[in-house]
């Protein structure tokens, strides 16, 4: 079994703030992964597909679900959905198996109300400068709370995962000397180049 409060210092230190949203993402990745029976991502085995949106608060979430899933930017198995919700899919891609995790609407309306949020986050203040006797409580609440109490866990279902295949093909854009992936090449004439030199060429911007 996966125990996210194992995760909770070093989520806190990668995520740079403590708040409640980035324990709340530990959380769900927790359940999901201990409904699969799956080990954190060492590779590519996992995908998480987060539901996050843009510009909406508590976008925290992400960082917990990258931290305890080992879903991260860096390996390319997480992706941001842009629904403007806090779901979770985490989907094994070895067995095709996934199963979706939400936060319950009334735990996270309960926590909107709360001093945190009402004379901190909602005025603009960053989370960085909200008093610690203000989040200690609420990091503590999340992290404590039955399962049942915070979380929405979905049955099993089957997901299909389009394989990508990871490519080691690159070459040297002719105009700014960059390294690029082979697939993001563009011709300008008889100039292979970036896609960035390519728009710049394209609008006639002088080398």
């Amino acid at each position: 079994m996966i125990d996210p409060k194992e995760y909770l210092e070093a989520g806190q230190r990668l995520h740079g703030h403590k708040c409640p949203a980035m324990p709340l993402g530990l959380r769900a990745g927790a359940a999901a992964m201990n409904a699969l029976g799956v080990e954190r991502a060492t590779d590519g085995q996992l995908l998480a597909l987060v539901e996050l949106g843009e510009g909406h608060c508590a976008h925290c979430f992400g960082d917990g679900v990258q931290m305890i899933t080992g879903c991260t930017f860096g390996k390319g198995n997480i992706r941001q959905l842009g629904y403007g919700k806090f779901g979770l899919t985490l989907v094994d891609k070895a067995t095709g198996r996934a199963v979706r995790v939400v936060p319950r609407a009334e735990a996270q309306a309960a926590t909107k109300q709360t001093a945190f949020f009402k004379q901190y986050r909602e005025k603009g203040i960053p989370a960085s400068q909200v008093p610690a006797e203000m989040v200690e409580p609420l990091i503590q609440q999340v992290m404590t709370m039955p399962e049942e109490q915070l979380l929405r866990v979905g049955p099993i279902h089957e997901h299909t995962v389009e394989k990508t295949p990871e490519t080691f093909a690159s070459f040297v854009c002719e105009r700014c000397g960059d390294m690029v992936s082979e697939k993001y090449g563009r011709f300008v004439g008889d100039r292979k180049v970036c896609i960035p030199c390519q728009q710049e060429l394209l609008a006639g911007a002088k080398d």
